[in-house]
């Protein structure tokens, strides 16, 4: 098992789970400040999205989390800020980060699509290595599975995936490995792009087909009465993303006419 704290100064612990986060947030700023560059819109405006976006995603993301789970946290209401124990729901941190990063857009008179497609490849990349931490907390796993099964991933992943005397899906390797294949396909999709809005909408879309399907193998989901709360999210932004995909495209084509 490995130590969930990377380093403590003094009687503070740093854990890996806040490193591993600020790592993601960080690649993140970095991807979409190149992207800004090599589109000739001032990188400025990404570093000024990134200060009101990732507050409000992490505050979006713990309180959807809270919400879902409210029974665990109603008799501890301090633990409810103790996000370095994990915890921290994806689709509130996008609803969060997203309207931050809405209102900032309109107030400077930018595009909210034209700079949706810019930070989306940094997003995915970002969800890709912050599920690393995850498999620090031994948690988003699937369901039990055999030790032939686990025997085909590394041994520091087999061993960590051995939880209470049973070895576990890695779901958040699944998740990451999807979302790095994401993140590179959009990037070489940036620069060929027809239509303002077409890269974020292809990453909400294909983010939430993986999601949807990975999702049916986890064992921590939170969850609406007898559905899957990050399934019906993904269903809802699956149909949103294609619509809204195809109905720009038609406008864009008919512009072009």
């Amino acid at each position: 098992m490995i130590d969930p704290v990377a380093v403590s100064i003094g009687v503070f612990p740093i854990h890996w789970y806040g490193v591993i986060m600020a790592l993601a947030f960080l690649s993140a700023l970095i991807v979409a400040y190149h992207n800004a560059k090599k589109a000739g819109v001032n990188p400025e405006h990404i570093l000024n999205i990134a200060t009101v976006a990732i507050p409000s995603g992490i505050i979006g993301a713990r309180l959807y989390y809270v919400i879902f789970q409210w029974s665990q946290y109603r008799e501890n209401l301090w633990e409810i800020l103790a996000v370095w124990h994990g915890g921290l729901a994806i689709h509130g941190g996008l609803l969060g980060g997203i309207t931050a990063g809405y209102l900032y857009v309109k107030k400077q008179n930018l595009s909210f699509w034209g700079t949706g497609d810019l930070i989306a490849p940094g997003i995915v990349l970002a969800q890709s290595i912050g599920r690393w931490g995850n498999f620090i907390n031994r948690e988003a796993h699937g369901g039990p599975v055999s030790e032939n099964f686990i025997n085909h991933f590394p041994l520091f992943i087999k061993n960590q995936m051995y939880i209470n005397g049973s070895y576990f899906h890695p779901t958040f390797l699944y998740e990451s490995l999807w979302n790095f294949s994401l993140f590179v396909f959009l990037t070489t999709r940036l620069t060929r792009k027809k239509f303002q809005g077409e890269i974020l909408l292809i990453y909400l879309g294909l983010y939430s087909t993986g999601r949807f399907v990975i999702e049916g193998l986890r064992t921590d989901s939170l969850m609406l009465g007898h559905i899957r709360v990050a399934q019906l999210v993904s269903l809802t932004l699956i149909v949103t993303a294609i619509f809204l995909y195809f109905y720009k495209r038609f406008r864009a084509t008919k512009l072009d006419v």
